[in-house]
């Protein structure tokens, strides 16, 4: 094992014991959340992530969410985005949003996630149509990693609803760019990215 891959399983196990930590506190204090980003594509079959945890709580939940991550041991900070807050667990972060792309989140988004156990924990876990919805709305020019994004579409394709994704995504150049590369590569066939899959 080389140190690079060395540092990349310590934070694995970071990342997966802040998410076990963080998910724990919120269902014992009985604060509605839902593991969204990364680690819930991950549930579903893409590759694990290696820089944060996201969960999603609705805005109304924000202050009871912050109180029980601090009580559990998380060091919270407010960034000056107001959509989200971070709790860290000695160097590893929870992403908490409240806001998805502009849109507060409710709590019927936390409601419409399945339950699954995730490392031990029962967990509710966005669907991974939402999630890709939210990924490809947010690139742009400044953001638009491409090589991120075509693992996670191959290992979960099957799972996605791509018509919604498309519908979605309309008039949104970068999203329909990805959907065609999508689409050329092979990975799923949609007979027109601004179109409905056949």
């Amino acid at each position: 094992m080389t140190v690079d891959d060395s540092t990349e399983a310590q934070s694995d196990l970071g990342l997966r014991d802040a998410l076990k930590r963080s998910a724990s506190a919120l269902k014992e204090d009985s604060v509605p959340f839902a593991l969204g980003g990364s680690y819930a594509l991950w549930v579903h079959g893409a590759p694990e992530p290696v820089h944060d945890v996201d969960l999603v709580v609705a805005e109304q939940d924000v202050a009871a969410a912050v109180d029980s991550l601090a009580a559990a041991g998380f060091r919270i900070e407010r960034p000056a985005e107001d959509w989200l807050f971070k709790a860290y667990s000695e160097n590893s972060m929870v992403d908490v949003l409240h806001q998805l792309q502009g849109a507060p989140v409710d709590r019927e988004l936390i409601a419409s996630a399945d339950e699954q156990e995730v490392l031990g924990v029962r967990i509710p876990v966005l669907h991974p149509t939402e999630i890709m919805i939210t990924k490809l709305q947010a690139l742009s020019e400044h953001y638009c990693n491409f090589q991120q994004l075509l693992p996670v579409v191959r290992a979960i394709r099957e799972q996605l609803d791509w018509p919604r994704i498309q519908k979605a995504t309309q008039d949104q150049p970068f999203a329909e760019a990805f959907l065609l590369l999508v689409d050329r590569l092979g990975i799923v066939a949609l007979s027109d990215p601004q179109g409905s899959a056949p």
